[in-house]
């Protein structure tokens, strides 16, 4: 099944892209510096470069895409240095028919019950109104590697969704998910039964999310939209998550927006985090909130939330400004998940036509685990500019700076270079 994969892309690849009328994508070169205390009296400077690829070839309706980045350390040699991460590397067939979509090969995948990347093929159908989604390809390795799981039969994910919006200002969609995921052999000293020290090959058995959700959305006309959605697992036979969403424009420049959920801890089956599940508990979270837009320089914005869960609560305040020169924002949390006061301030702005971006961040935050707790201080501060001198090249540094009760003064650097190109390669 590996080898059969790897040839049917290998062998797309090569037709797409021996035709490609359009090459186009970006390439980010960067480094990072930081210094990380591993022990105590013990730090080590480290010098992170990463280079980060975004490739596509076009051809009519068919596209080969790939986005990839290796990263390495420039002070010392690590272990898993250089590492290399494929984000994505799939051949698309767009509109076939005029009603079919597919991909084959790594890809991302955004669900409402899904989402990441994966190895394998999707097929997309549409007609008129209706639509439906399906997928299959098994999981992918730590780290990104450019592997294919070889246990495909216990280390797969499939799943589908259908939507339509064949009512008028309805919104309609079921989806489905069956990932599984095969757990990593070890080696472990085990006792036997007479108490001699044995190494032996512990196995587990393959554990699982299987998740069902539905979701339906209305727009009444009168500035009010709401979108409900429910997310049933079908191991443990009962709903894992029901949220609401709604937003309302009673007057111009005033908007309205409330929220809730219901959550369960979302554990895989048969793993072994279920033991837990009697004792994690479910919580409940409302969050209600509004915008006003006093004229086209300033906005104003709030929001209340109030979480519940089995004995206790806590609830969170936040507040703000919004200018086109950045935000100010204030945040209170009090209760169960701990106490928070924090100011931050964030600006970025263009001048000189966009030739030069200045920022500058500031946040201050005075905290504690819960109310009988000593009060924890810490402060950080981000300044940095980016520098356009021409469309397709931009170069970006930025300063990071925090100082709290386990790190005095932890300074960071970041340095970043982009390049952007479209090339009309004209084979054909």
């Amino acid at each position: 099944m590996k080898k059969i994969l790897l040839t049917t892309f290998l062998s797309l690849v090569f037709v797409v892209s021996s035709v490609a009328q359009t090459f186009n994508g970006r390439i980010s070169s960067s480094v990072y510096g930081f210094e990380r205390a591993e022990a105590q009296g013990v730090s080590n400077q480290y010098l992170r470069s990463f280079q980060m690829v975004n490739l596509n070839f076009n051809q009519n309706n068919f596209s080969l895409r790939t986005s990839f980045n290796v990263e390495k350390d420039l002070l010392k040699k690590l272990d898993y240095d250089p590492r290399v991460r494929v984000y994505n590397l799939y051949f698309e067939a767009r509109d076939i028919f005029d009603f079919a979509t597919m991909k084959v090969g790594r890809q991302p995948l955004f669900h409402s019950v899904a989402s990441g990347i994966f190895d394998g093929a999707t097929l997309d159908l549409k007609f008129n109104d209706f639509k439906l989604s399906t997928y299959y390809g098994g999981n992918v390795p730590a780290y990104q590697k450019l592997e294919l799981t070889d246990k495909i039969g216990e280390d797969y994910l499939f799943g589908a969704k259908f939507s339509t919006s064949v009512f008028e200002n309805l919104h309609f969609a079921l989806s489905y998910i069956n990932k599984n995921f095969k757990s990593e052999e070890y080696s472990a000293v085990r006792l036997d039964d007479l108490f001699n020290a044995d190494t032996l090959l512990i196995k587990r058995g393959a554990s699982q999310f299987k998740l069902f959700s539905a979701e339906l959305g209305y727009d009444f006309g009168n500035d009010l939209i709401i979108d409900t959605r429910i997310d049933y697992d079908l191991n443990f036979k009962k709903a894992a998550k029901f949220e609401v969403t709604g937003s309302y424009n009673p007057i111009k420049d005033l908007g309205l927006n409330i929220y809730y959920n219901m959550r369960e801890p979302l554990i895989r089956y048969n793993s072994y985090f279920t033991i837990f599940e009697a004792v994690v508990e479910n919580s409940q979270e409302i969050e209600a909130g509004l915008d006003y837009r006093f004229n086209s320089f300033l906005t104003a914005v709030g929001k209340f939330g109030y979480v519940t869960y089995k004995d206790e609560n806590s609830t969170r305040v936040t507040a703000g400004l919004i200018i086109p020169y950045g935000t100010i924002t204030y945040r209170k949390s009090l209760g169960y998940a701990g106490e928070l006061d924090n100011v931050s301030i964030y600006s970025a702005y263009p001048i000189y036509s966009g030739l030069v971006t200045p920022s500058l961040g500031l946040s201050y935050s005075g905290y504690k685990l819960s109310a009988g707790d000593t009060k924890n201080n810490v402060l950080s501060v981000l300044a940095g500019f980016n520098f356009r001198p021409w469309r397709i090249l931009s170069f970006y540094l930025q300063g990071q700076y925090m100082n709290n009760k386990i790190y005095k003064s932890d300074y960071r650097v970041f340095f970043k270079i982009n390049y952007w190109f479209n090339t009309n390669l004209g084979l054909m």
